[in-house]
């Protein structure tokens, strides 16, 4: 049941919703060069390909993450290292020589102590967000793409990075929040992203707007275990219509995402699964994540799941949380099986709050994070797959997450072992739809300068 309150009926702009948008580059135009650094496993890299953009090279401290990367740009040079170091640097820079584009997010930790008195790329907590600005410096762009936590603009430091990244009045950089379940991705997620551009550019407006459906629909909590969609504003009927609507992709649910994989058994170790044994398509999303894909899935195993949690979930509506749980589902231990650390209280502790919550089918997900149990199914009590965290993160099915195959420590390896890092490598990155929504304002920008540069011959 879908509860909207005080809505007024109305229509799209021709922008706010349908098919994603075509590609912006012209066939007969050559292909623009980009250098992704910090790249993780690669959806910046992902949204830019897809978007008709070269990319040139990409790097990242994390050997999976590289190996991910690496196996699915095979043309693209994959940096491994920590971009501190000199040698690791100067192959940075020189892959980037000619780019047209920088794109990143390097890690900032500094920012919520910073005050109005230092400057924040002088904090060598801030070491990486320096450097990236230092690349950009050298490589000297058309244009850059530096996205980040939304809680930087709350931390009075916008203006700083501002600042820092228009590097002394070489570029124009226009700040921005965005939320990729704006941007036909199945899952709410905030980003602050920095756009950036030579300042003798006088280029049009940059867009960077989706449909704002976060803004009109939200799930609400009734009572407890009823969870229904709630609208508010006069856009949230039609936005409503479009999330209903399998064969719409401007606005995407969980179950239009990832229903095709419901079949995927808890405890599956097979990672992999030939496309024939799947279901068809339910929904034009899912056949978009398919487009590409050969005669096999990869990342479908599914972890093992606790006693105790199966019978927490089932106690558990779609939606919901720990807070619907009767109280003897509360208890510790329900089973008698002790696992993990127990509470002195003998109940659930705040740190198991975030293990139970279930998707809901209608409406997208909330924000993934690096581990396998932040979300469970919202029809069968099981974990996700890390194909269904990729799908609900907007990479395509042919995109395979993996590790490098050295085992134990390697420099720049996070614990935790390789199926973990392959949850990680999806929860850390950036959705690609959002990265070739920002792709094609990008292109725009770097299509219409070229166009006005006076001619050489």
């Amino acid at each position: 049941m879908t509860r909207l309150r005080a809505v007024q009926p109305s229509f799209f702009d021709n922008d706010a919703a349908g098919t994603v948008p075509p590609n912006v580059l012209a066939e007969d135009a050559a292909p623009l060069r980009v250098v992704d650094l910090f790249a993780g496993a690669g959806g910046l890299s992902e949204g830019f390909r897809q978007e008709g953009f070269v990319v040139v090279a990409g790097s990242d401290i994390d050997p999976d993450a590289c190996a991910t990367y690496a196996l699915n740009y095979p043309a693209a040079e994959t940096i491994c290292g920590d971009i501190r170091q000199p040698d690791i640097r100067e192959r940075i820079i020189a892959a980037g020589r000619g780019a047209d584009v920088v794109v990143g997010g390097p890690p900032c930790q500094a920012f919520s102590q910073v005050r109005n008195h230092s400057r924040i790329i002088d904090d060598p907590r801030n070491s990486l967000y320096r450097e990236f600005v230092k690349a950009v410096d050298e490589i000297a762009p058309t244009a850059f793409v530096m996205e980040n936590v939304p809680g930087m603009a709350q931390m009075g430091v916008l203006q700083q990075v501002k600042e820092d990244l228009e590097l002394g009045g070489a570029y124009t950089v226009d700040p921005r929040v965005v939320d990729a379940a704006d941007f036909g991705v199945p899952q709410a997620r905030k980003r602050i992203v920095f756009l950036g551009w030579r300042r003798e550019l006088n280029p049009a407006p940059i867009l960077l707007k989706g449909t704002a459906v976060t803004s009109y629909l939200s799930l609400a909590r009734l009572a407890k275990g009823n969870y229904a969609i709630e609208g508010r504003g006069d856009k949230a009927s039609n936005l409503l219509r479009v999330l209903e609507d399998p064969d719409d992709i401007a606005v995407v649910s969980t179950a239009q995402a990832i229903s095709d994989l419901s079949g995927l058994q808890t405890g599956r170790r097979n990672d992999e699964t030939v496309l024939r044994d799947l279901p068809e398509p339910e929904s034009a999303y899912q056949r978009l994540m398919r487009k590409e894909l050969g005669e096999a899935l990869h990342n479908v195993s599914v972890p093992r799941i606790n006693e105790d949690t199966v019978t927490r979930l089932q106690g558990i509506p779609p939606g919901g949380n720990h807070r619907d749980l009767e109280e003897a589902l509360t208890a510790r231990y329900i089973s008698g099986q002790k696992w993990g650390p127990s509470t002195d209280s003998g109940k659930l502790g705040r740190a198991h709050f975030y293990a139970y919550r279930r998707l809901h089918p209608e409406i997208w997900a909330w924000t993934l994070n690096t581990k396998a149990d932040c979300a469970y199914h919202y029809q069968h009590e099981r974990a996700l797959s890390v194909r269904e965290f990729a799908r609900l993160q907007s990479f395509p099915d042919h995109f395979v997450f993996t590790a490098d195959p050295r085992r134990g420590k390697i420099p720049g390896r996070i614990d935790g072992g390789p199926a973990h890092s392959r949850y990680r490598q999806v929860g850390n990155a950036v959705p690609p739809l959002l990265a070739a929504a920002i792709a094609r304002e990008v292109a725009v920008l770097v299509r219409s300068t070229a166009s006005k540069e006076p001619s050489t011959q």
